[in-house]
């Protein structure tokens, strides 16, 4: 019976690996724990009579499709129960309806029944898979491989690593069932021939394997500690999923949609990333930085920002010719033709969108390539970006404050999609909007209000240690904690500007770079996230929320055209009235000689931007040996406490003592002061611990004064010493023996004097593993492991019984 409890229980236990997945919801783990107590359950009583293997995956699928049926399609099912015609068309369109979602949003995943049904099935039908090969096929080593599949699944969809504690609590799950099936073999070996007597209140144990069990749940517990802690010691690369698969991999048709990975992680990922790598470089013909965007996400539903999956027609292939006009931009705006020529890394993997300043007009590049005609973004079913060099021609508008004062309704279209927002967002959301932009006439002033909110008068600040872009982390960021990278940024001014009527959306690539060479580097660092507003007859427009400069990211940099006191004087370069100083260039602005960005001299006095390389190898390694360090001293800090706690109790007078345990413990007496009063146990475990730490045998049959004298006699202690040694070896005996003690003055002097003469004797390299390495410690430390390991053991003896069938 334990071993098919087991099979359940380590399929649950992989199973907690598919939490992120789902948004902040227990409805999946439930449906799915119902699914594995069906199963288990049926497991165990078909486990309890001698059935063919065949006979137990047909029973459990039986009951698995019972369950199904009662909890997701109970309406159309004979008595709730029953599986029915009807009831089997819900389960296929409710799984179709769930295989949709899968394709259509990013993780973290809502709760859909469409999505928790396949999850429940897929998390029942591992169960099933493990129970057969680890109970009826007695395969348990082959059981890992279903077992892996639910390791894989989060790991391929997931743009960040794994939760350490969840990959330990799968791995502890997989050693049980490979102990409970190591156990029953062992037991079918026979009644073993026990060398000890046993008391004869104790039951006699089927085998007696407490050995071989403790050594194999040793190998479990070492290779799990291994598998979480040496990879943490060695250089990190950034993560590719597995298979090359993620959220909505579909392989779309000639016409139809791309698959795409989680935008937000894969930002989180680049922003946090150990060591800087070239992403691409690029040349502009008028020698300044664009922002070059991979994503635009346009559907948020109060917990993150997704996109909508792009279209591409065969029609609109880059090879036909020019791209689609961009959305709302009209022929009235100022506008001016840039040429940039980017080169993505070989290193690169996978790239199916390619990033592009906004708005892309013309491309000149290899392969199958097609926009999406609403967003712009261009990407590929069939080719990658990788290693690949392109040009692109772009109609940059570079409208004027005026113009966008003056600025339409956006067509209904636009509003349609772009205003949506979820019924339960929080009112103070609307409020807090209302009331950055009550002096704002226009969108565009509202909008700029807005953005210098967050950049200057908000007290908002740059850091990368916040966490999460769902609603909580939205209100937390607003409202308490202030403090967050881009993300939280441009989702907040998003969500900020749909409450206000003004049409948006998030932008996710890649801000400018870095000067190098006559060429503009662009590295994983400055992976970017901003909002894009829309205005009639300019179309999206881009601004920048997040702090800029060395407190914040440093190669963001703000529009030209949300400076107010930025105009144009009728030419193609912006400039600014005598008092500002000089003009700000953005790097969606037109053509320009000059060699290097305006927005440097403006912002930073002409220094250029200072990019961070992350922490130097040196610094790493340091850290590296000094944690090794530190841990190495883990069992000398240990001793050093102990020292300690027992000079505190010998070091005063003992009145009188309580009932001790008896002669011979290794280690401790048990004896105690009255009223918390110091004893001569801390004198003689710390001897004790001294002989040890040495290397110096002390039989368990010696009595005090025996081992007092043997110590005296074989060392060769003087006469300070061998009085020292015999006072503590009488203060013993009065406390474990005498009726009345008698009074017990300090015995600090005394067992310094002893381990002093006790470490003459023996060589530096011993007295210096004893302070560094002491073994009595380190007897201590493993026997605390195998306290940890005998009560594993206890859990596993933990036994079912059924009443036994009576015939009739």
């Amino acid at each position: 019976m334990r071993l098919p409890i087991m099979s359940g229980v380590a399929t649950g236990a992989v199973a907690l690996a598919l939490y992120p997945l789902f948004k902040e919801d227990g409805t999946w783990f439930w449906a799915s724990f119902g699914a594995l107590l069906v199963v288990t359950a049926v497991g165990v009583l078909t486990g309890r009579r001698p059935l063919p293997a065949w006979l137990a995956p047909l029973a459990q699928l039986a009951a698995f499709w019972v369950y199904l049926t009662a909890v997701f399609a109970g309406s159309d099912a004979w008595g709730r129960i029953v599986p029915t015609k009807d009831s089997v068309v819900a389960l296929a369109l409710l799984a179709a309806d769930g295989f949709s979602d899968i394709q259509r949003y990013a993780v973290p995943v809502p709760p859909n029944p469409g999505i928790i049904l396949l999850t429940c099935g897929g998390v029942g039908l591992i169960a099933i898979l493990v129970d057969l090969l680890a109970v009826r096929l007695r395969r348990a080593a082959l059981a890992g491989l279903p077992l892996l599949v639910l390791f894989v699944v989060p790991a391929s969809f997931l743009g960040d690593p794994m939760s350490w504690p969840v990959v330990v609590i799968g791995a502890l799950g997989f050693l049980g069932l490979l102990a409970a099936d190591g156990r029953e073999r062992v037991g079918h070996w026979g009644r073993p021939v026990l060398v000890r007597r046993t008391p004869s209140f104790v039951a006699p144990r089927p085998a007696d394997t407490a050995g071989l069990r403790l050594s194999g749940k040793r190998v479990g517990f070492a290779a799990i500690v291994l598998a979480v802690l040496v990879p943490s010691l060695l250089p990190t690369l950034e993560p590719d999923p597995l298979f090359g698969f993620g959220v909505g991999n579909g392989r779309g048709g000639s016409g139809g949609s791309i698959s795409f990975p989680n935008p937000v992680a894969n930002l989180r990922r680049q922003l946090t990333l150990p060591a800087e790598s070239t992403f691409l470089t690029y040349q502009t013909s008028d020698n300044l930085p664009r922002y070059l965007r991979l994503y635009s996400l346009d559907v948020f539903d109060g917990d993150q920002w997704t996109m909508t999956q792009p279209v591409g027609r065969s029609e609109d292939r880059t090879s036909e010719g020019p791209l689609p006009p961009a959305p709302g931009q009209g022929a009235r705006v100022p506008a001016g033709q840039v040429t940039t020529r980017i080169t993505v890394s070989e290193d690169v993997r996978d790239l199916k969108f390619l990033p592009l300043p906004y708005p892309p007009g013309r491309i000149r590049i290899e392969g199958d390539w097609r926009p999406d005609r609403d967003t712009l973004m261009v990407f590929s079913h069939t080719d990658t970006a990788e290693g690949l060099t392109y040009e692109v021609v772009s109609s940059e508008p570079k409208p004027t404050p005026s113009l966008l004062k003056t600025s339409g309704a956006a067509p209904e279209a636009v509003r349609e999609r772009y205003l949506q927002l979820p019924e339960n967002l929080p009112s103070g959301i609307r409020r807090l909007a209302d009331s950055v932009t009550e002096s704002g006439a226009t969108p565009y002033e509202k909008a700029i209000q807005l953005q210098d909110f967050f950049t200057t008068d908000g007290g908002f600040t740059y850091t990368l240690q916040a966490q999460g872009h769902d609603g909580s982390a939205l209100v937390d960021f607003l409202f308490r904690s202030k403090a967050g990278y881009c993300e939280q940024f441009a989702a907040s001014m998003a969500v900020l500007a749909r409450t206000l009527g003004i049409p948006a959306r998030v932008a996710i690539g890649y801000t400018g770079g870095i000067s190098a060479s006559g060429r503009w580097e662009v590295r994983t660092r400055d992976s970017h996230a901003w909002p894009e507003l829309y205005f009639e007859g300019v179309g999206w427009l881009r601004f920048e929320p997040t702090p800029s400069g060395p407190t914040g990211q440093a190669s963001a940099s703000r529009p030209v055209y949300t400076f107010p006191e930025v105009d144009t004087d009728g030419g193609d370069e912006p400039s600014t009235s005598p008092s500002t100083g000089p003009a700000g260039a953005d790097p969606s602005s037109g053509p320009s000689q000059a060699p290097r960005n305006p927005m440097l001299d403006r912002d930073f006095g002409g220094v250029p931007l200072a990019v961070d390389e992350g922490m130097p190898l040196a610094a790493k390694i340091a850290i590296g040996a000094a944690s090794a360090v530190l841990l190495l001293l883990v069992p000398a800090m240990l001793r050093w406490e102990t020292r300690v706690r027992r000079r505190r109790a010998y070091s005063r007078t003992a009145v009188r003592a309580e009932a001790p345990a008896a002669p011979g413990t290794s280690g401790v007496v048990a004896v105690r002061g009255t009223a918390g009063q110091p004893t001569a146990a801390a004198a003689w475990a710390e001897l004790d611990d001294a002989l040890c730490d040495y290397g110096m045998a002390r039989q368990p049959s010696e009595s005090p004064r025996a081992l007092a004298a043997r110590l005296a006699r074989e060392y060769g202690f003087d006469a300070e010493a061998r009085a020292s040694v015999e006072k503590i070896a009488q203060a013993v005996e009065r406390m474990l023996f005498a009726r009345s003690p008698g009074e017990t003055g300090s015995l600090r002097e005394d067992v310094h004097r002893v381990r002093r003469a006790l470490a003459a004797t023996v060589p530096r390299g011993r007295r210096i593993r004893a302070v560094l390495l002491p073994p009595s410690t380190l007897l201590r430390m493993r026997a605390a492991g195998t306290r940890v390991l005998d009560g594993f053991d206890r859990l596993g003896n933990i036994r079912l019984r059924l009443p036994a069938r009576r015939d009739a």
